[in-house]
């Protein structure tokens, strides 16, 4: 449907929920006058005959305009941008489009709109975890994960972090695109021997440019970002805690093995 043809059909739609409520032009145009007062700016208010012509499928409202009218409609703002063919839903999956190189923290869920976290990487049909299925072609869905796929992992009261695409300093234990769960109750570097690399402390830390996923060590008032052997990565070096911040332990991980194409 080519956008002239969208937009009428949203006008349609729009005047539906408008005559549903019983509710005239002038009545929208006096609640958006009061919207716009309290909100302090004139772009949530609507005209009667900006909205006709809305109606009428000659207009495509903005953003304002269209937070005005799931108000006023009392319809979700979701529900109304479907309406010109945005779905919000997709937002999660288009965003797994594209690979972000430097590691990142997660919002956690309570920032969060949605069901699912984005990971940019490949991303195929859905998985329906309602019913008994084969996860045999999880790779090819990895770009957006469904929290009740994860959900053992505390999505409530920790912290998550992304590994970027370009990130290689704990490759191949964290591989990049890799999904961790960060204690932020545990900041404090533990020093000690490990019988084996699984049993040593991971550290999420914040640097004043970015964020790194190391081990970690405390000598002569720096911080030494220590990479996997099999990483390519060099030791990092930072004044401490003037330029690095430990965010927490890393404590879960959720990770690909094999590339998506893999058969």
């Amino acid at each position: 449907m080519d956008a002239s043809g969208q937009s009428e059909k949203a006008g349609i739609r729009l005047k539906r929920l408008r005559e549903r409520l019983g509710m005239t032009l002038r009545e929208v145009e006096a609640h958006s006058r009061r919207l716009a007062e309290q909100k302090q700016n004139q772009d949530f208010f609507i005209s009667r005959g900006w909205l006709n012509n809305v109606e009428n499928g000659s207009y495509t409202p903005s953003i304002y305009k269209l937070y005005s009218l799931s108000v006023m409609y009392q319809d979700s703002w979701s529900n109304v941008l479907s309406f010109f063919g945005l779905r919000v839903s997709d937002i999660g999956r288009d965003q797994a489009l594209f690979g972000v190189p430097n590691t990142r923290l997660v919002p956690n869920a309570g920032e969060s709109d949605g069901e699912a976290i984005a990971l940019p990487l490949h991303s195929g049909e859905e998985l329906h975890l309602d019913t008994t299925n084969l996860l045999s072609r999880l790779a090819q869905i990895w770009g957006e994960v469904p929290i009740r796929l994860i959900q053992h992992l505390n999505l409530t009261k920790c912290i998550y972090g992304y590994i970027g695409l370009k990130d290689l300093t704990m490759y191949p234990l964290i591989r990049p695109g890799s999904l961790v769960q960060i204690d932020g109750s545990q900041r404090k570097i533990s020093p000690g021997k490990w019988r084996t690399e699984f049993e040593r402390p991971i550290y999420f830390v914040e640097l004043r440019n970015g964020y790194v996923c190391s081990w970690c060590e405390v000598k002569e008032s720096h911080l030494l970002a220590i990479p996997h052997p099999n990483s390519p990565c060099e030791i990092r070096r930072f004044p401490y805690p003037q330029e690095a911040e430990i965010v927490g332990r890393v404590t879960g991980l959720a990770m690909r093995i094999a590339e998506a194409d893999v058969p």
